[in-house]
């Protein structure tokens, strides 16, 4: 089946989705765009991942011109079209084309396209056996930037993460900031287990607020884990009894290893594993 593509108000055929060279999506990184799970044919906290969308690019003086009801509705048609019961949607918000100069006012209309396939982040059996990280030498941006609650197109600090990863034979690393806390992955958010208590580092520290982050803390409070946001050190993370990252593509994944540390008793633990059964229960209740 030949993919379609939502572009600017119609489904197309995937050859034919084209962006503009102008477009300062493409030339700046000037853009928002959202992740979305969609579980036996439902969108995932939809409404949740709507409203950062538009709380992004009101923040970057992006004007989307359709309502999020709209917004909603194109998704929908976007995931029916392709027939996806299980997978994943990507939706771009970008600036549109404009001129060469940075004046994004020069841009009369975002472009705006949706992605609805299937995905998958790590291979099964790292969700069975953990994985394992490294620190990156790559700083995550100061807040006073960008801020990290801004899930813009301009990726490029994560992906240099990323290939700090790949050449060290791994997956994911983890970045820090510039107090030498914990920030996040290069696209997931951290969370540690100490002494039976759920950690993960504050949305201030310098990581994305993720919708999968946000639940986890709710299905682990619903446990009766006792949870807590705050600043990790690279200390916390060597010593930690557990270590999990979260998110939409890697749902909840146990680390095992990280620098060369063993984690635990080398596999995902106790906690990790009640947190992932229990996040599959919950988005396909």
């Amino acid at each position: 089946m030949v993919q379609k593509i939502w572009l600017n108000g119609s489904l197309v055929d995937q050859e034919n989705a084209k962006v503009s060279v102008l477009d300062h999506g493409l030339l700046y990184g000037d853009g928002v765009f959202e992740g979305i799970r969609v579980y036996s044919g439902k969108i995932f906290r939809e409404k949740q991942h709507i409203d950062r969308l538009y709380s992004c690019a009101k923040y970057i003086r992006l004007n989307i011109k359709m309502s999020k009801e709209e917004m909603i509705d194109a998704m929908h048609r976007t995931v029916e079209a392709n027939e996806v019961t299980d997978g994943y949607i990507r939706l771009v918000v970008s600036r549109g084309a404009g001129t060469l100069g940075l004046n994004p006012f020069h841009c009369p209309e975002p472009t705006v396209f949706i992605i609805a396939a299937n995905i998958q982040l790590y291979p099964e059996e790292l969700y069975e056996n953990g994985l394992s990280v490294v620190s990156s030498s790559y700083m995550r941006n100061p807040t006073q930037c960008v801020p990290p609650q801004v899930k813009s197109l301009n990726y490029l600090n994560n992906i240099l993460a990323k290939i700090e990863a790949i050449d060290n034979d791994v997956l994911e690393a983890i970045m820090y900031n510039s107090q030498g806390y914990v920030a996040e992955a290069t696209g997931d958010n951290v969370f540690i287990v100490k002494d039976n208590i759920v950690c993960t580092p504050p949305v201030q520290a310098g990581s994305l607020n993720g919708i999968t982050r946000q639940v986890v803390l709710e299905l682990a409070e619903q446990a009766e884990y006792k949870t807590v946001e705050k600043n990790l050190t690279r200390f916390d993370l060597y010593s930690s009894d557990e270590m999990f990252l979260t998110g939409t593509a890697a749902e909840v994944i146990g680390v095992v290893k990280i620098d060369g540390r063993i984690i635990g008793d080398g596999s995902p633990g106790p906690i990790t594993k009640d947190l992932r059964k229990r996040f599959y229960t919950c988005v396909n209740e």
